[in-house]
C-alpha cells in the first residue's frame, strides 16, 4: 500500500468539510483510502481531482468551545460541526487516537444514522489505517474528522428493539418490512421507522450474542449478507443501499480498537443502522448479474466506473472475499456497475 499517497491526500483533504451543501457527505476519505488499500493508488489523485471541481467545500469556522460539561448540548448540531472538528483535532493531539475513540465510540453509538451513516464509515476506514499501516499526524487527524462529523449529525434511530431472537443475519434482514412512503431523504425515511408494522419486533428478531465473540461473529455475518443481499434488492436506491453493508462493516472494522466490552453494543447499533437502511432504500432489483470476474477485476473496474459508492461497495465486497472465500457477493459489485451512474455521467 502506498500511504504516501494516501497521506498526502488526507492532508489535502483536511482542510475541507465533512459536507457540501448543507447535507452530502464528503466521501473522498475514504474513497481515496480503499482505491490506495487495493493498489490503485497511482489513481487516486487524479480521483480526488476530478472529485473536488464540484463536491468539496471549506471546513465550517468554529462558534464555540466543545466542553466536558457541555458536549451533549452540542451532540448533532451541525451548527457546530467546525467546533467539534477543532475539539477532536486537540482531543487525539493531547490524549491519543486510542482513548479518545475508546471514551466517544459509545457516545457516539446511539447517533449511528448520522450524515445517512456516513461519519461512522469514514471513522472505519481511519481506524483500518491507524490499526494496519501505523499511526501519523494526517492519519490520527482523519479520525479526528471522522468523529467530528458523527458528534456533528449525531441521530438516534427511533422505535430501535435490541436483539432478543434467534434469527440469522440474513433472516433477520428479510424481515424487515419497507417504510412507506418510499420517497423522499433519509432523514424522512427514517422519521417513518417508529410508526411502521412490525419495525421494533424485526429488530428484536436477531440473534442475541451470548458475549464479545459472538457479537463479533454476528457482525461479520451482518455484514457478508448485507453486501449479498444488495444484488437483488438494489432497484430502488442503489446509491443508498450500499450503506446497508459499508455501515456495519464500518464498525467491524473498528472492533479490534475497541475493548470487547463495547463489542455487543457495536453489534446492537450496526445492525440497527444496516436494517435502518433496507428498510428504507431496499427494493428487489430487476434481473440479478452475476459476477464476471475475480474481485480485484471488479474492483478495478469500479475504480474506472469512478462513482465512490460503488468504490466503496468493491471495497466492502473484497473483504467479505477475504473472510469467507466465496465470491457470491460480487454480484453485487456488478450490480452498482449497472445501476449507479459513473462519475462524471
Amino acid at each position: 500500500m502506498d500511504t504516501g499517497v494516501l497521506d498526502e491526500a488526507l492532508e489535502r483533504l483536511h482542510r475541507a468539510g465533512p459536507e457540501r451543501d448543507g447535507w452530502l457527505s464528503n466521501h473522498a476519505p475514504m474513497a481515496v483510502e480503499a482505491l490506495v488499500r487495493h493498489g490503485h493508488g497511482h489513481g487516486a489523485h487524479r480521483w480526488l481531482e476530478r472529485y473536488a471541481l464540484t463536491k468539496l467545500e471549506d471546513m465550517p469556522r468554529p462558534w464555540a468551545p466543545v466542553t466536558e460539561e457541555e458536549w451533549r448540548e452540542a451532540l448533532g448540531d451541525p451548527r457546530r460541526l467546525g467546533d467539534w472538528s477543532v475539539h477532536f483535532r486537540r482531543a487525539v493531539g493531547e490524549e491519543g487516537w486510542r482513548r479518545v475513540l475508546v471514551r466517544w465510540w459509545p457516545r457516539l453509538l446511539p447517533g449511528i444514522a448520522a450524515g445517512a451513516t456516513h461519519p461512522v464509515i469514514r471513522v472505519g476506514h481511519a481506524v483500518r489505517v491507524l490499526l494496519e499501516d501505523g499511526e501519523n499526524p494526517a492519519r490520527v487527524t482523519e479520525l479526528a474528522h471522522g468523529l467530528a462529523y458523527w458528534a456533528g449529525r449525531h441521530q438516534p434511530l427511533p422505535g430501535v428493539s435490541r436483539p432478543s431472537g434467534a434469527a440469522s443475519p440474513e433472516e433477520a434482514l428479510a424481515g424487515v418490512e419497507p417504510v412507506r412512503p418510499q420517497e423522499g431523504g433519509i432523514r424522512e425515511r427514517l422519521a417513518l421507522l417508529g410508526p411502521t408494522a412490525g419495525w421494533a419486533g424485526a429488530t428484536a428478531a436477531l440473534r442475541a450474542p451470548a458475549g464479545p465473540e459472538e457479537a463479533r461473529e454476528t457482525l461479520t455475518d451482518l455484514v457478508t449478507a448485507a453486501t449479498r443481499r444488495f444484488a437483488a434488492h438494489a432497484h430502488g436506491d442503489p446509491v443508498m443501499l450500499v450503506h446497508a453493508a459499508t455501515a456495519p462493516n464500518a464498525v467491524l472494522r473498528t472492533l479490534p480498537a475497541l475493548p470487547r466490552e463495547l463489542w455487543v453494543p457495536s453489534l446492537e447499533a450496526a445492525w440497527a443502522a444496516s436494517a435502518a437502511v433496507t428498510a428504507a432504500y431496499a427494493t428487489p432489483a430487476a434481473g440479478v448479474p452475476g459476477a464476471s470476474g475475480t474481485g480485484e477485476e471488479l474492483f478495478a473496474r469500479a475504480v474506472e466506473h469512478g462513482d465512490e459508492h460503488v468504490i466503496k461497495l468493491a471495497d466492502t465486497a473484497l473483504d467479505v472475499v477475504a473472510r469467507t472465500g466465496s465470491g457470491e457477493c460480487l454480484a453485487s459489485v456488478e450490480q452498482a456497475l449497472r445501476l449507479i451512474g459513473p462519475a462524471g455521467a
